[in-house]
């Protein structure tokens, strides 16, 4: 008998044909002899109109309506598959995050889990019920329901069954697991039976959107194994899980991209002690997160800082730029928002050499220029004009011999 937790995404329960068969997967763990709990997300397209009601209230909303507002939408799925559940003569019975408590920093719109009491759950567990948990919400030191951002519901499956000491946590999405890269502009991806928690948290962090960062993040520090399946066909999925697990190691375990980039350049800058904090500093202060960065230094004296912000964040960035321009002394900012992030990821870089100059001369076989490299101990990321985005994708998944 194992412990499971299975978490099912906006697809998954769609409407309420999908979420009686999201209830027949359920019985079916159960009916093994398995102990389920279950977190589920908002019914697909939910949440954005939840949003888009309050944004068009007020610009401005109130970060703690705002969750009162979209926490609801988990709630009801939560109820609903409760209802489905029982009408199988399944025992099971619905909850929200402040019933279990999922406790959380009081950061309305984007909160942090920081305890999660699963005592309770597991009692009933253990009686044959199934807790039906709301996802993407908690409840914060002020007693007020929080949410937990977008994509919330990945790290509160994978919080609860840390908490519930589950022996797994399945995620089940609308595709079969995660995939060398993209199949939608590689047919020939292969999906990967087992994945590395570093490889799918870098992968994730650059672009690949089939588990959210902090999910991933948590997964890696609490050792919860998470499997990544498909809610439409009943076959096996994508194990991620510690290194230790992975018997034989691919060099490169995927291709990974990212089209929200926007790249800054702060032109003649003085070059001088203190510079990159007088620039970064006060991005930093106004919450705007800053990836890749590159600086070159010029015969006068001074330097141009370049760096990518997602685009969503871009224009906030040119204006915090602006207001600091005549205390830094730069000349200009230039910018351009029609570029991708391409990276390159696996835990064999660690024990092979080369890996960054097959992506340097690949791409250059193909005529495509790179502006911008950063790296990390597992990945190799460059930044291209989005022209060449799928080009780049097809070559270097060849190049790796990452094809089916």
């Amino acid at each position: 008998m194992a412990r499971i937790v299975m978490k099912f995404g906006g697809t998954s329960v769609a409407d309420l044909d999908r979420i009686r068969n999201v209830a027949k997967r359920v019985k079916a763990e159960v009916d093994k002899g398995n102990e389920v709990a279950v977190v589920v997300s908002a019914m697909s397209g939910t949440t954005n109109q939840l949003v888009a009601w309050c944004q068009q209230l007020s610009p401005l909303f109130d970060a703690r309506e705002y969750d009162a507002v979209v926490a609801t939408g988990e709630q009801v799925t939560a109820g609903l598959l409760a209802i489905a559940l029982q009408e199988l003569g399944q025992e099971a019975r619905s909850w929200q995050g402040w019933q279990i408590a999922v406790e959380t920093d009081g950061a309305h719109g984007k909160a942090r889990i920081q305890s999660i009491e699963g005592e309770e759950l597991i009692s009933r567990m253990k009686q044959g019920q199934v807790p039906v948990v709301a996802g993407f919400q908690g409840i914060g030191p002020d007693n007020r329901v929080t949410t937990l951002g977008r994509g919330g519901s990945d790290t509160s499956a994978v919080a609860l069954a840390a908490a519930l000491k589950a022996d797994q946590c399945d995620i089940y999405t609308d595709v079969d697991g995660v995939y060398t890269t993209d199949p939608r502009i590689v047919p020939g991806a292969r999906k990967l039976n087992k994945i590395t928690y570093e490889e799918m948290l870098e992968l994730a962090s650059v672009g690949a959107k089939v588990l959210q960062t902090r999910s991933v993040e948590l997964a890696m520090k609490e050792h919860v194994r998470v499997q990544v399946l498909s809610s439409f066909a009943d076959i096996p999925g994508t194990l991620v899980v510690d290194e230790e697990e992975v018997v034989e190691q691919e060099i490169v375990a995927g291709i990974a991209y990212s089209r929200d980039e926007a790249k800054v350049t702060v032109r003649r800058v003085p070059d001088r002690p203190g510079i990159a904090a007088a620039v970064f500093v006060p991005l930093a202060d106004a919450g705007i997160n800053v990836d890749m960065i590159v600086q070159n230094v010029s015969a006068d004296g001074t330097t141009d800082v370049t760096f990518t912000v997602g685009k969503t964040d871009f224009l906030r960035a040119k204006a915090v730029l602006d207001g600091v321009q005549k205390e830094i002394g730069f000349a200009e900012i230039v910018s351009d928002q029609n570029v991708a992030k391409i990276s390159v990821v696996g835990v064999g870089m660690r024990s092979h050499a080369g890996v960054a100059g097959t992506m340097f001369k690949t791409l250059a076989d193909r005529g495509i220029n790179i502006q911008v490299i950063s790296t990390s101990e597992i990945k190799v990321s460059v930044l291209v004009a989005a022209e060449y985005t799928e080009l780049a994708v097809r070559a270097l998944h060849t190049a790796y011999k990452l094809d089916a």
